[in-house]
């Protein structure tokens, strides 16, 4: 039944995590969600096309429910030590690396989610909406403050270098 199950697991889940450590700021609640996800894959394996993409959405979408689950007013959540390897290695990027986590823990889960779906996973501004349920203009505003929050938090060199802009 699960046949490539464990291997999509044992060579993806670590940057899985990661994505998921990014959307929700806590470690616990990423490895849940995780875990979730991963159990609802393996009883639907044969039916997925890609595992990676498959994945990745659908903790974007656990999360986005629990969003609407909680009240709209957004909270700060810290992040832990599992956001390794978001960037390359080396002493200034590691150090450029947490300083953007740290800036990543303050902005709001909505902004949050947009600027690491655009920025680390490469979505498009359509997805985005699609995935958070909201208007392609909403993207392009969360987008906006929060970059530049970002940018502010962690300089405007790092900021523009970190997002192309």
């Amino acid at each position: 039944m699960g046949e490539g199950f464990e291997e999509f697991v044992s060579t993806g889940s670590d940057r899985l995590l990661r994505f998921a450590l990014l959307l929700t700021g806590d470690r616990g609640h990423a490895e849940d969600l995780l875990q979730d996800v991963l159990e609802r894959m393996y009883v639907s394996w044969r039916r997925i096309e890609d595992p990676h993409a498959y994945a990745r959405t659908a903790l974007a979408r656990k999360v986005t429910d629990r969003w609407r689950a909680r009240s709209r007013r957004p909270r700060e959540v810290g992040l832990e030590d599992g956001h390794a390897g978001v960037v390359p290695d080396g002493a200034s990027e590691r150090a450029e690396r947490s300083r953007i986590v740290e800036a990543l823990r303050r902005l709001p889960p909505r902004q949050r989610a947009v600027i690491v779906l655009r920025y680390f996973e490469d979505w498009s501004e359509e997805q985005i909406a699609d995935q958070l349920d909201v208007s392609r203009g909403t993207v392009k505003s969360q987008a906006s403050k929060g970059l530049s929050t970002l940018r502010t938090l962690v300089g405007e060199e790092v900021g523009a270098r970190w997002t192309n802009g």
